[in-house]
């Protein structure tokens, strides 16, 4: 399974910008996806994540801020970031916890990063 995440760039403060995360590959199912990012000296940690059935999870500095959404036909997420703040400057990955169509067994994804800049 390969992830392409796109969207990613320069923001300003109180500005909006989405991401997109799209998978592809012989994928059999895909259970959860989502975006986690990494900020200079500092662990990874989840941002959100939505399973195929639509349950979300955020984490408690970007809800009410950011949304994740997906298209399942398309095995694709979307993560809605509005109202950044400085803060939110990170390399963004995407993740999905998917099974192959050869082994129908889930295993966790990881796409490339893409560097969210929030500043004015």
């Amino acid at each position: 399974v390969q992830l392409q995440a796109s969207g990613g760039g320069l923001v300003q403060p109180g500005g909006s910008l989405r991401l997109s995360c799209a998978a592809s590959g012989s994928i059999f199912s895909i259970s959860v996806m989502g975006w986690y990012r990494q900020a200079p000296g500092k662990q990874r940690e989840l941002v959100a994540s939505i399973t195929s059935g639509g349950s979300t999870e955020y984490a408690d500095s970007v809800k009410g801020r950011f949304t994740i959404s997906r298209d399942n036909p398309k095995n694709t997420a979307y993560l809605q970031m509005n109202s950044p703040k400085p803060e939110d400057t990170a390399v963004y990955y995407c993740h999905a916890r998917a099974a192959v169509i050869s082994i129908k067994k889930y295993v966790d994804y990881w796409g490339e990063g893409t560097l969210v800049t929030v500043s004015s």
